[in-house]
């Protein structure tokens, strides 16, 4: 794995809640590369895996897409209806 797809990766996992465990992994293996320049294998597959679960089955909670952001914003007030007496 590249330097950018590692960092890529790491930006990607940041937008989510991560629990304690995936946290320390998440560190522990961008410790290792910045020191060996390099990950095991299996670091590589859980951390895609972790990226790919994460982006799938976890909403993502630190980010609004454009669309629900504006669709926060512009909320309309009702106006009460006057009243017509016959």
């Amino acid at each position: 794995m590249d330097k950018e797809r590692l960092e890529w990766i790491m930006s990607g996992l940041t937008r989510y809640h991560l629990t304690k465990n995936e946290d320390q992994f998440v560190i522990s293996a961008e410790r290792n590369f910045n020191q060996k320049n390099m990950l095991t294998e299996q670091q590589e597959v859980r951390l895609e895996n972790l990226y790919k679960e994460k982006s799938r089955l976890i909403p993502n909670r630190n980010y609004l897409s454009p669309k629900e952001s504006v669709l926060q914003k512009k909320t309309k007030a009702t106006r009460p209806r006057p009243k017509f007496v016959p």
